[in-house]
């Protein structure tokens, strides 16, 4: 079984920062592409940024230049710095992992966490 448990969402004035952070744990054999998705009330799930094992970034071009993704291979986490928020951020922040375990080493599974919300408010 493999969790990915994400933390550090919170309420934030316009202009503030946030770092999220998400862990996974289980039979990990290795992790692929790490990535931060995000869905706002009334709206589809929209990547926001992924990051693969080779430390390879994209961005959603709303975000780009504000937010940065980053990993450490080490502690199975991902991490999004997310800086000069707007409104318009204001969602549930989901982390993705393509994960390899013990058990099917040949294939990546898909999985998420359970979200975190992120509100920019003033």
């Amino acid at each position: 079984q493999v969790q990915l448990v994400e933390s550090g969402g919170g309420l934030v004035q316009p202009g503030g920062s946030l770092r999220l952070s998400c862990a996974a744990s289980g039979s990990i054999f290795s992790i692929n592409t790490m990535g931060w998705y995000r869905q706002a009330p009334g709206k589809e799930r929209e990547l926001v940024a992924t990051i693969t094992s080779a430390g390879s970034t994209n961005y959603a071009a709303s975000v780009k230049g504000r937010f940065t993704i980053s990993r450490d291979d080490a502690k199975n986490t991902v991490h999004l710095q997310m800086n000069s928020l707007k409104p318009e951020d204001t969602a549930v922040y989901y982390c993705n992992a393509d994960i390899r375990t013990y058990y099917y080493r040949d294939t990546p599974y898909n999985y998420w966490g359970q979200g975190t919300q992120v509100t920019v408010s003033s």
